[in-house]
């Protein structure tokens, strides 16, 4: 850096410290013209300054110079827009600042494959510092080429272009524009698989990744800057910069009014759909190799459901185990549930998913969902207390959750029953649960409770011969155990007998009905009176209100 330092002051001094004398400028701008001179004086004290100077010292001095170059070239700036100045000499001063400006460059460059090498070979102690080197002589440079196109224009507009030095230059800033976007491209990628390597990392294969993550942090950050000083300093020269705008914009996410070009936006589109070719045309093969593995484990784990289900059914089918209905379904499809959801597992280990983080994943969010859905698991929880202790079974008669029907299917949360009059009534399991259930059908055999009523003027042993005749005469009465007739209460208007033969379940309304039919029917044909509910009233007349009656 004193090199440069020493370049910088002896170039930009040469044309005043070793030419002859120039003619006089004009009085009005004499003053622009001592004060160049000035400048050039003070750059050349600083220099005797620097070649003395070590240690952080010298980095001020350094800093010093940059802006004491700043103001003399910001004063030739001022001297070439003045119509009036020296040309000669303002030439004179610009060649000099073009022969600075290239052998800087040319300093510069060896500085940076110089300072590249360091970074190589650097430990990894000593990158950082190695890297902040190489990032500082980047930077020089770009400011560097700066001042060559601004060189370049003031020679333009002096009156002696420089085409064929332009061109060399627009070819060079090209040059580092496709060097700098590839240095970015495979520096965010490198740092990208960096990242993922880091997840898996431990001990000190993890130390050194982290390290290596900074430098690539740090890498890509001053690429970036880099590439966006060469497209500012491309675009001033009217080069085509539409790519590496859509690199920036892809790399950094920032929205400029560069997006609303037309070519960026172009490139932007052409980079994904060349993207997604490139990857579904490497991919595309190995997903549809997935995909026939994926549906064929399915296809495979489906058909063992189905096989895994008819094992299951002939086992709790069996009358030694005594399963209800309920449970054998239960059972029935529960292994073909977790038989096919071990197959999904399976197929999407196969197809590159990895399952511990999703299992993970879905047992949060059971919980979640468990203090969500507390009703929910309540009507499961009841409905294991069903399935364990069996109150009822499919096809049978209940009186549940203040529903009366027939039990049509149930499952884990609710139960379906079907009324008499065939609609379907939706139970959760915990209104069943919490509730007096009433199983009608659930023994093999029922007593049906009657009462008839005569009247307290007929013949009670008549009566009783024939109700028993009427219920030993039908078929679907059973035998044993046997009925029951007896004459039960003297009622206020009625004497009551109670009939209560046994049936089977199934034989039920039939016979209730059967025997009430016949009942009326005998009842009629041998006189036996049915009374109709009766009251007797009596009335108590006062001798004096009947005797007061009669005198008036």
């Amino acid at each position: 850096m004193r090199l440069l330092v020493l370049m910088l002051i002896f170039v930009s001094t040469l044309s005043f410290a070793n030419t002859k004398p120039q003619p006089t400028p004009p009085q009005e701008i004499n003053v622009e013209y001592q004060q160049l001179q000035k400048l050039n004086l003070e750059l050349n004290t600083l220099a005797k300054e620097a070649t003395s100077t070590t240690g952080s010292s010298l980095d001020v001095v350094r800093l010093q110079l940059l802006n004491k170059n700043k103001e003399l070239r910001q004063t030739l700036t001022d001297l070439i827009d003045d119509k009036q100045a020296d040309k000669k000499l303002l030439l004179k001063q610009v060649e000099q600042q073009i022969k600075f400006a290239a052998e800087a460059e040319k300093f510069l460059q060896t500085k940076v494959e110089r300072d590249q090498k360091d970074l190589d070979k650097a430990k990894d102690t000593d990158k950082l510092v190695a890297l902040k080197a190489l990032t500082e002589s980047r930077d020089f440079i770009i400011l560097v080429l700066n001042d060559e196109w601004e060189n370049y224009q003031w020679m333009e507009h002096l009156g002696k272009p420089q085409p064929n030095s332009v061109k060399a230059l627009k070819k060079n800033i090209e040059h580092r524009l496709d060097f700098m976007s590839a240095s970015l491209t495979f520096g965010s990628q490198a740092l990208e698989l960096n990242d993922k390597q880091i997840k898996s990392a431990t001990g000190d294969e993890l130390k050194t990744l982290q390290v290596t993550q900074i430098l690539s942090q740090r890498q890509v950050s001053s690429d970036t800057k880099n590439l966006t000083d060469l497209v500012k300093l491309a675009d001033g020269m009217g080069l085509d910069t539409a790519e590496y705008k859509r690199l920036l914009f892809e790399q950094t996410g920032n929205v400029t009014d560069d997006l609303l070009n037309s070519k960026v936006m172009w490139s932007i589109v052409t980079s994904w759909t060349t993207d997604f070719s490139s990857w579904l045309f490497e991919n595309l093969p190995q997903m549809i190799f997935k995909v026939i593995i994926f549906v064929f484990i399915i296809f495979v784990f489906k058909t063992l459901k189905n096989i895994i289900r008819k094992m299951v059914t002939r086992a709790v089918s069996t009358k030694n185990l005594k399963m209800s209905i309920l449970m054998q379904e239960f059972f029935i499809s529960m292994s073909g549930k977790i038989v096919f959801a071990i197959g999904i597992l399976i197929a999407l280990s196969q197809v590159g998913l990895n399952l511990a983080p999703s299992l993970t994943g879905f047992g949060v969010a059971g919980i979640i969902v468990g203090f969500a859905l507390q009703d929910t698991l309540s009507n499961f929880a009841s409905g294991m207390m069903l399935l364990i202790y069996r109150p009822f079974d499919v096809g049978d008669l209940v009186e549940a959750g203040s529903i009366t029907g027939k039990v049509s299917h149930m499952s884990l949360v609710n139960t379906t029953i079907k009324t008499f009059s065939n609609e379907i009534i939706i139970v959760p399991n915990s209104k069943i649960w919490g509730d007096i259930i009433k199983n009608v059908t659930h023994e093999k055999v029922r007593r049906i409770d009657m009462i008839f009523g005569i009247g307290y003027s007929d013949d009670i042993e008549k009566t009783e011969r024939v109700l028993q005749d009427i219920v030993e005469s039908h078929p679907s009465v059973l035998r044993s155990p046997e009925p029951t007739i007896k004459l039960h209460t003297l009622n206020s208007s009625s004497v009551d007998f109670i009939v209560r033969p046994w049936v089977k379940t199934d034989d039920y309304w039939d016979v209730y009905w059967d025997i009430t039919r016949e009942v009326k029917m005998r009842f009629d044909r041998e006189g036996i009176s049915i009374p109709f509910p009766q009251q007797d009233v009596h009335l108590h007349m006062v001798e004096k209100a009947i005797e007061s009656k009669i005198a008036s």
